[in-house]
């Protein structure tokens, strides 16, 4: 699952890049409350990997979800705010951070 702040322009970015991988499935979400799709709990228990954007991402998952998030991997990719929705410069950025966390193929 990748999250972003809004769920507008990289997380669904990340979504798209990584749905067709061999083995996983994808989904994402936006910790702000006017996300277009909200992290919830239910995604949350979905998941088995979270990656996050910004550390602040994280730190907001984890004051609002603590419970969920038990047990849970959570990987920073360290991702600013200044892409747009499957721009190429970003699409290079998460094929260069992403790959390495997912199982292999």
């Amino acid at each position: 699952m990748f999250v972003c702040s809004r769920n507008r322009l990289r997380s669904p970015t990340a979504e798209q890049v990584f749905a067709s991988w061999p083995g996983i499935e994808t989904a994402s979400a936006g910790i702000n409350r006017d996300a277009d799709n909200p992290v919830t709990p239910e995604l949350l228990q979905w998941a088995d990997l979270i990656m996050v954007m910004e550390r602040a991402h994280r730190s907001k998952l984890s004051a609002k979800f603590r419970t969920q998030l038990a047990g849970k991997r959570i990987v920073c990719l360290e991702i600013p705010d200044e892409f747009d929705y499957m721009e190429p410069a970003l699409v290079q950025l998460l094929n260069a951070r992403v790959p390495r966390h997912l199982p292999s193929s």
